[in-house]
Parts: C-alpha cells; structure tokens; sequence
C-alpha cells in the first residue's frame, strides 16, 4: 500500500513540477506595473510595483510596431522587443513580445531562451526559420519554409534560427511565455565570450585547426 501511495505521489509531482518551474510566479493582485525605484512598492520579477492606485493604461500600451525598421546590423535584422523594460504592465504577468525587420538574407542566427518557448508569425516576405532537436533524440532538424500568415513554435531551450529567403524585406512578430526569456546566441557566446575560452578547446570540440578558432573569435 506505501508503494503504492508513494508511487502516486510521485506521479502528482512529475505533473506538477514542470507547470511549477515554467510559469512566472502567481500575483496577489490585478497586476504589478514594473518601476525602477524601491519608493514605490516590493520588488518583483527584477522591477519594483507601482502603486496599483496610480498606474494609467499607458503603463499597458506600446505603439509604432507597424513602422519599418532599417536592419543594419552585421546579419540584416532589426529587433524591436516589447517587454517589461519598455511595457511596465508586462512586469509579472509572464509575457514578451517583438518585433522582427529582416533585409533581404537577412538572418537571426542560432540562438535559445533558455526559460521560453516561442511563437514566430510571418506578416510579410518568407523565412526558412527551424530548430535541432536536443542531442538525446539525435539532433534532429525541424525546419519549414514560412509565408505570410504562417506560424511556428520553438520549444523552450532549443536552438533555432529564422532567416529571409524572399526577394525583399520581411517582418516577423515573434512571442514568448516569459517577460524574460532571455537569449544565448550559438556564436557570439562560444566564441565571444568575456574571457575567451581557450581556442585549443575550442578546435578540439569543432575540430578545427586552432588558428581558425582564434580568427573567428576575433570577430566576436
């Protein structure tokens, strides 16, 4: 019978814990506008709460995700997000959001959040966008041409990459199921980070001549 009883509990706790660890914590109000400084109430999820009393709806408004953005920057995208830092409202209540410009072969490389899974929605151009399985089930690639309209999800900790494959520009809109979901570029952590790991290890793990790990890291 206590094996049975402990084998219950043990399937209770297999259901609930992955709910536990991915949500944000419950509030105990209506919402938690986020602020800088300690006057104004407890600290929450990184930010501080307004007094509920004085928070206006503009702490739960953002305009101007219908304007073009020039992407310039060295892989052709122009990332324009909308989380709690610059939509206060969104402080607590587990969501992001963003806006994506791509210039033509414009990419946003490999990369994960390592505590959210994404929604990518196409509003203009086509995008090869997809994501490597972990290396338990093979490394196995999902990946999909995507027109305007269509939608794609990327699990939460999985490296994906979304990249314009059409004439001209594009423009995604992409959601998370975190107010920070946080973001791990392949490249520029493996090879640009803050002090550089050892370019031997480096060749050795991608099998490269060492002199090449030292020339990439270089642009990072």
């Amino acid at each position: 019978m206590r094996s049975l009883i402990f084998l219950a509990i043990l399937s209770l706790l297999a259901l609930t814990f992955p709910v536990s660890i991915a949500s944000e914590p419950s509030p105990v109000q209506d919402f938690c506008v986020g602020v800088n400084t300690p006057s104004d109430g407890v600290f929450v999820n990184g930010k501080f709460c307004k007094d509920p009393k004085l928070a206006t709806v503009d702490d739960f408004f953002f305009t101007g995700l219908d304007r073009q953005r020039i992407a310039t920057n060295a892989v052709g995208t122009n990332v324009t997000p909308v989380f709690a830092d610059n939509l206060p409202g969104l402080n607590t209540l587990g969501i992001a959001f963003a806006r994506v410009d791509y210039a033509p072969n414009g990419l946003i490389p490999p990369h994960t959040h390592p505590r959210a899974s994404e929604f990518l929605i196409v509003q203009e151009g086509s995008l090869y966008a997809g994501f490597v399985s972990s290396d338990q089930d093979g490394n196995r690639l999902f990946s999909k041409i995507l027109n305007k309209g269509d939608l794609i999800v990327f699990p939460v900790g999985l490296i994906h990459f979304h990249v314009n494959v059409g004439r001209g520009p594009a423009v995604a809109f992409t959601a998370f199921n975190s107010q920070n979901p946080g973001l791990i570029t392949i490249a520029k952590t493996v090879f640009g980070s803050n002090p550089r790991i050892n370019p031997n290890a480096l060749a050795k793990a991608f099998q490269l001549d060492p002199r090449i790990v030292m020339s990439l890291q270089t642009k990072f």
